[in-house]
């Protein structure tokens, strides 16, 4: 029986005293037992908690407490093991590094299409206005090789630092499109989506990434699992760890 809750959340919004969040979050994470990743930076949060149920929901509930976080919202798994090895709490300069200052949606946000929405246009190939769907994966290559949307737009980036420069390679492939960018919880769709809107793309983000989607629909016009960055390595589309490779 799987005990360990996991937990991804992320939250752009402005915190204008890093350093002090990140010493109270250090503080109230290691006071409930919990193990996993936060980063803390101007633009927002980025959390990975997993731990015993009531400890990981008693330190979200802290957290959503802070105005500023109450919007944070977490896509939950569960698995047998923790997958963490300590709790660690770190300040940066973002909570996703895209070297673009003017992409910040913690001011604008492109808009979403949730995952029931995004089926059916799948299904059918058009949206609602019966424009072509593309699906564009913003991850890094070696993420998407652990699984993606059928027949996706990959432009084999090693960062994301990258995506600027293909998306500016990449534009004649997305012309005339509705085009729905993915990653694995939302975070970098977010930037990714805003930045394809300011080069005149018709660009949306899959509202809760893969792992939304999962949660959602299951594997529909999925191939494969998705990778995570924590002990579990993937997920299969039931949101189950993927059995270890020997």
């Amino acid at each position: 029986m799987a005990s360990v809750l996991n937990v991804s959340a992320y939250l752009f919004t402005a915190i204008d005293d890093p350093a002090s969040l990140r010493e109270r979050l250090q503080r109230d994470a290691d006071a409930a037992g919990v193990k996993g990743t936060i980063i803390v930076a101007g633009e927002g949060v980025n959390v990975f908690l997993a731990g015993a149920e009531g400890a990981v929901r008693g330190l979200l509930a802290l957290m959503t407490a802070d105005p500023r976080l109450a919007g944070l919202r977490a896509k939950e798994s569960w698995s047998q093991e923790q997958p963490f090895g300590r709790m660690r709490v770190r300040v940066k300069r973002e909570i996703i590094r895209m070297d673009r200052p003017e992409v910040s949606p913690a001011s604008r946000r492109a808009p979403a299409v949730d995952p029931e929405t995004l089926r059916t246009w799948l299904d059918r190939g058009t949206d609602d206005a019966g424009r072509d769907v593309v699906m564009l994966d913003t991850r890094n290559a070696f993420e998407v090789d652990y699984g993606a949307f059928r027949g996706a737009l990959d432009w084999r980036i090693e960062r994301f630092t990258q995506f600027p420069d293909a998306a500016a390679a990449g534009l004649a492939d997305l012309a005339g499109k509705t085009v729905v960018s993915y990653c694995t919880g939302g975070i970098r769709c977010e930037k990714a989506a805003l930045h394809l809107r300011d080069l005149g793309v018709e660009a949306y983000q899959l509202d809760g990434g893969i792992l939304g989607w999962f949660e959602k629909v299951g594997g529909a016009h999925w191939d494969g699992d998705c990778f995570v960055f924590d002990g579990r390595e993937a997920v299969s589309p039931d949101l189950s760890p993927r059995p270890r490779q020997d």
